[in-house]
C-alpha cells in the first residue's frame, strides 16, 4: 500500500448494495484506522461514511426490461461518467457491489488500468446460464462472494474468488428485541404481528402490494386482532404510505430500519418478496411465505434462463424448499394467505421452517470475523499486493 491514505473507488446501484457498500467502507476504516478515502457512487448509506456520490444512486434502482428500456440512455451516460471519474481519480481499488448489469460494466471498462477492479457480491451465474461465468474473468480482477458454495463454482471458470460470507451474519437479525418493539409503538402483546416486505424498489411495491393487500385481507377474517408492520426503505416510502393508506386494519410504517429486527422479533410471521430479506427472516427465526412477480417480459425470458429450483437464499443454501416460494402466476392473495394461516399457528408448518433456518446458520459458517470485516482485508491485500 503507498504511503498516502489509500482512495477507493466505491460503487452501488440500490438500497441493499448501498447498505453492504457502507458496511465495507466502515470495516475499511476500522482496518486503516481511519487512514482511507472514499470517492464514487452511493446511497444514503455510503454517503454516511464519507461519501459524495457522483450522481443519486437511485437512478440506477431499475429492474426488469420494463423498467431499464426507457432509461437506457441516462444509464449510459451515467456509465460513462462513472468510468470517466475512476480513470481521472486514479483510485487504489474499484470496489463494485452488486448491480451487476450496471457494476460490472464499470469493472469491464476499468479492468487491467493499474488498479484492481473488485465486485463484491457475486452474480447469480449458477443460476442464469452458468457458461458466462467464463468471461467474468476478463472483467474484475477479484470476486467477493457472498455464499460458500459460489467459491468452486467461479473457481472452475477461472473467476479468483473469496469466500467473505453473507452480509446477514453480522446484521443482528437473532438479536431482536420484540417485546420492547411492541411496546415503543403500542402494539398489543397478544396481538397477532404481521410483518409484510414488498421490496426496496418503487416497481416492486407497484406490483406486490397489492396481492399481499388481498391476501392481508383474507387473513383478517380468521385473525381480527390483525397488525400489520411493514419496513420501508425512503426511496419507496412514499408508494407503500399511499397504497396502504385505506386499509382497514393497522398498519405501521416503519421507516426507521434500524428497528427492523425488533419488528421481526416482534412478528408472528412474515410475507415478504423473494430476496436477501427473506434470508434475514430467517436468521431471525420468523416464518415466512415468499412471493415475486417481474412484468410478462422478464418471466418469459427468465424461464428460458434460469436452471435452479429455488429463489430464496434459505432453501438455496440447503438444497430443499424450507420456505414457500409463490412466483409469478403462482404469487396470488389465496396461495399466499393459506401459508401465512398455517405459519401463525402452532405446528408442524411453522416448526418445520425454524428447524430449516438453524441448518441455515450451519451452511453459513462461523461468523467471526464479521463478513464486512472479512471483504475490508480482502480489499486492502490486493492493494497492497498491487503496490
Amino acid at each position: 500500500m503507498s504511503e498516502r491514505e489509500p482512495l477507493i473507488f466505491m460503487v452501488s446501484g440500490e438500497t441493499s448494495g448501498d447498505n453492504l457498500a457502507a458496511r465495507l467502507m466502515a470495516a475499511l476504516k476500522a482496518e486503516t484506522g481511519g487512514h482511507v478515502r472514499f470517492a464514487g457512487v452511493g446511497g444514503p448509506q455510503s454517503e454516511k461514511q464519507g461519501l459524495q456520490s457522483l450522481f443519486p444512486m437511485n437512478e440506477l434502482s431499475l429492474m426488469g426490461l420494463a423498467e431499464v428500456l426507457p432509461h437506457l440512455p441516462l444509464l449510459a451516460r451515467r456509465l460513462n461518467e462513472t468510468v470517466a471519474a475512476a480513470r481521472a481519480l486514479k483510485p487504489d481499488a474499484v470496489v463494485t457491489v452488486d448491480s451487476p448489469d450496471f457494476c460490472l460494466r464499470v469493472c469491464e471498462r476499468l479492468h487491467r488500468s493499474g488498479f484492481p477492479a473488485i465486485h463484491y457480491v457475486a452474480p447469480q451465474l449458477w443460476a442464469w446460464r452458468p457458461g458466462r461465468a467464463r468471461k467474468l474473468a476478463t472483467k474484475i480482477d477479484h470476486l467477493m462472494a457472498l455464499l460458500p458454495f459460489e467459491v468452486p463454482f467461479f473457481a472452475q471458470y477461472g473467476v479468483t474468488c473469496s469466500y467473505v460470507g453473507h452480509p446477514a451474519i453480522e446484521s443482528g437479525a437473532g438479536r431482536g428485541d420484540g417485546r420492547g418493539f411492541r411496546k415503543r409503538h403500542n402494539l398489543p402483546q397478544d396481538a397477532t404481528l404481521l410483518c409484510v416486505i414488498p421490496g426496496s424498489r418503487p416497481g416492486e411495491v407497484h406490483r406486490m402490494l397489492p396481492i399481499f393487500a388481498d391476501a392481508i385481507g383474507l387473513l383478517r377474517a380468521r385473525h381480527p386482532d390483525l397488525h400489520m408492520v411493514i419496513p420501508v426503505v425512503h426511496n419507496a416510502e412514499e408508494s407503500v404510505r399511499e397504497a396502504t393508506r385505506d386499509w382497514p386494519l393497522p398498519v405501521l410504517l416503519l421507516t426507521d430500519l434500524s428497528e427492523r429486527f425488533d419488528a421481526f422479533a416482534a412478528s408472528d410471521a412474515a410475507m415478504a418478496k423473494s430476496g436477501t430479506v427473506s434470508l434475514e427472516l430467517a436468521l431471525a427465526g420468523v416464518p415466512m411465505a415468499v412471493g415475486y412477480r417481474v412484468s410478462p417480459a422478464t418471466a418469459f425470458i427468465a424461464r428460458r434462463l434460469i436452471n435452479v429450483e429455488h429463489a430464496s437464499l434459505a432453501n438455496l443454501l440447503t438444497g430443499r424448499a424450507i420456505i414457500p416460494e409463490f412466483i409469478q402466476e403462482n404469487c396470488t392473495p389465496q396461495n399466499l394467505a393459506e401459508t401465512v394461516e398455517a405459519l401463525l399457528k402452532p405446528g408442524e408448518a411453522r416448526e418445520a421452517q425454524r428447524a430449516g433456518f438453524r441448518e441455515v446458520v450451519e451452511v453459513l459458517g462461523d461468523p467471526e470475523p464479521p463478513p464486512s470485516v472479512r471483504a475490508a482485508r480482502v480489499v486492502l491485500d490486493l492493494i497492497r499486493a498491487k503496490a
